[in-house]
């Protein structure tokens, strides 16, 4: 009896074996950050700066991922490093501004320029809706992103992504860079550069009629400039 109660325990055990391998678990993809959308009346929004749309402060950090034709890019903002164009390329990206929009001035090893928008109405009602500078607390060095200026106190919604260090002679210039490419800088540097710089240095588009004429002067003349398709915050 008792060599048959220890051949049922032993039994017992041998069915409970903890030295059986668990089924491997399937890989978990993690869900996409989620983003904030423009509003549906976009137009109606972006034809008016004074709307309380464009009033909004910058959080202190976030990050803005821009889907491109060579790909997506993601720009990572700390508003302390330059707080006022924090302030205005949180807005534009929250209403969709750069949605469409060209890299018209792209100079190989030195940088990409893009935020005229494709529209010429809209880009008259932000001609002078101008931010005051900020203090150059960072420099402008490569996937550094930084307002274009053409004096104090005058920088508006064009930006320009630094293709090199060599671009840290800026910094003494004025140029207040306020965020970094964080992801996706081998996009940035696939963006269409044949045309070169813009009248009078090169051959690429002239900003003027880019202003006045729009995505509609740039498709005609300049059809292998890439652009963006999408710019969300994403959180």
């Amino acid at each position: 009896m008792r060599f048959l109660t220890l051949m049922l325990l032993g039994l017992a055990v041998a069915g409970c074996d903890s030295t059986q391998e668990e089924k491997p678990k399937a890989p978990v993809t993690p869900a996409p950050a989620p983003s904030i959308e423009p509003p549906k009346d976009i137009l109606k929004v972006l034809l008016d700066p004074s709307l309380p749309d464009w009033k909004d402060k910058a959080p202190d950090s976030f990050k803005a991922k821009f889907a491109t034709t060579q790909g997506e890019f993601t720009i990572r903002v700390e508003r302390a490093w330059s707080p006022l164009g924090a302030d205005r390329f949180f807005v534009l990206v929250r209403n969709g501004y750069f949605d469409e929009t060209r890299f018209f001035r792209v100079v190989s090893g030195f940088m990409a320029q893009f935020g005229i928008h494709g529209n010429p109405d809209v880009n008259r009602v932000w001609k002078e809706a101008t931010i005051k500078d900020d203090p150059v607390l960072k420099s402008n060095r490569r996937g550094w992103v930084t307002y274009a200026m053409r004096g104090r106190h005058t920088r508006t919604t064009q930006l320009f992504i630094n293709y090199a260090d060599q671009n840290a002679g800026l910094d003494a210039q004025g140029f207040s860079p306020f965020g970094q490419v964080v992801e996706g800088m081998d996009a940035v540097d696939r963006l269409y550069s044949g045309y070169g710089d813009g009248p009078p240095r090169g051959g690429g588009p002239d900003q003027m009629r880019v202003f006045t004429e729009g995505n509609a002067y740039l498709n005609a003349e300049y059809k292998q400039l890439d652009y963006i398709k999408t710019a969300r915050i994403v959180l």
